[in-house]
């Protein structure tokens, strides 16, 4: 669901009373944006172990509050989400758990949801309900001023509750999501990071390893790399820009659907190579109109567009001053 109206909001949804946001970077800003954008939290609290985010957070104006630690910014949330690494979740978890509210939600807005359900649910008492998320949107930028309220329309939000989540906590992070402009979609864990894993982690591992190939061959070709950078390896630069540290987690946590779906890439690779090798058009031809066939699917699912954009000229962000 898209709301081109900020003031939009169905009857049912009840916005939730204080909502705290752990991790004011690209995501956590863009959290905090949406959410005053659509009403979807009376009270917005942030908290951020670098101080420096959290006070540009305040002057920006996504967050009500800026708490001192963990412990505060928890304390009274209906609401809490992590917008951190993953690599901080056991940290976070153990700081939060004793001083979380009876019925709160806790979730996240990390890539990989096994690690989530695995290192949160020790720390978390039986009173509150562990709903893991994952917008999946996001830009190669990061920090609190890279946030903006429709990052999230029209894209999809997939939840990942465990066996035995209460329906209506479900229903109810569901509806906050929708209240966002994201789509929701509800699967395990397990599947979405096997999913996750040929649609955005390997993707990102390809393009870390080939610009770090360019960067090396750079001192050979005297810049000429960089001098004529055309399109295709211009965008492997964007991907490659991400945040190393939410990137290492990922990888490192959902390890094993990744190295399952890279030995597929490599297998599929070797074909590619040999095809190559032997003068075998028909085999590239064929798997060049299966991929330019998914493109084409990739539009039409409104997943992205088809006008050229050599550019890259960032998103409209005219309506995202009004809250």
């Amino acid at each position: 669901m898209t709301t081109d109206d900020p003031s939009f909001s169905p009857p049912s949804f009840v916005p939730f009373e204080r909502l705290c946001l752990i991790g004011l970077g690209l995501i956590g800003s863009s959290l905090g944006h949406a959410t005053r954008r659509a009403g979807a939290a009376r009270e917005i609290i942030g908290v951020d172990r670098h101080q420096p985010n959290g006070q540009k957070a305040l002057e920006i104006g996504f967050i009500d509050t800026l708490a001192p630690d963990l412990e505060t910014a928890v304390t009274g949330a209906d609401l809490v989400i992590l917008a951190t690494p993953v690599g901080a979740f056991d940290a976070i978890g153990k700081a939060i758990g004793p001083h979380l509210s009876p019925g709160a939600i806790v979730s996240d807005v990390g890539s990989v949801k096994g690690v989530a359900l695995d290192v949160l649910t020790p720390h978390l008492p039986a009173h509150i309900h562990l709903l893991p998320a994952h917008p999946v949107a996001g830009t190669e930028n990061s920090g609190p001023e890279a946030g903006f309220a429709s990052l999230f329309d029209g894209r999809w939000s997939i939840l990942t509750p465990p066996e035995g989540s209460d329906p209506d906590a479900l229903s109810r992070l569901t509806a906050f999501w929708e209240q966002l402009g994201a789509t929701v979609e509800i699967m395990t864990a397990a599947h979405h990071d096997l999913v996750l894993a040929i649609t955005s982690h390997i993707p990102h591992l390809i393009a870390y390893n080939i610009v770090g190939t360019a960067a090396d061959l750079e001192t050979v070709t005297k810049s000429e790399v960089i001098k004529f950078s055309a399109g295709g390896f211009r965008d492997f630069t964007r991907i490659a820009a991400s945040d190393p540290d939410m990137w290492r987690d990922i990888f490192l946590s959902n390890k094993d659907a990744v190295l399952e779906m890279l030995g597929r890439f490599s297998e599929d690779l070797s074909v590619l190579q040999r095809a190559i090798r032997d003068g075998d058009g028909a085999t590239l031809h064929d798997l060049f109109s299966r991929t330019r066939a998914i493109r084409r699917e990739i539009i039409e699912a409104g997943q992205d567009a088809a006008a050229a954009d050599f550019g890259r000229r960032p998103p409209s962000r005219a309506d995202d001053s009004k809250f």
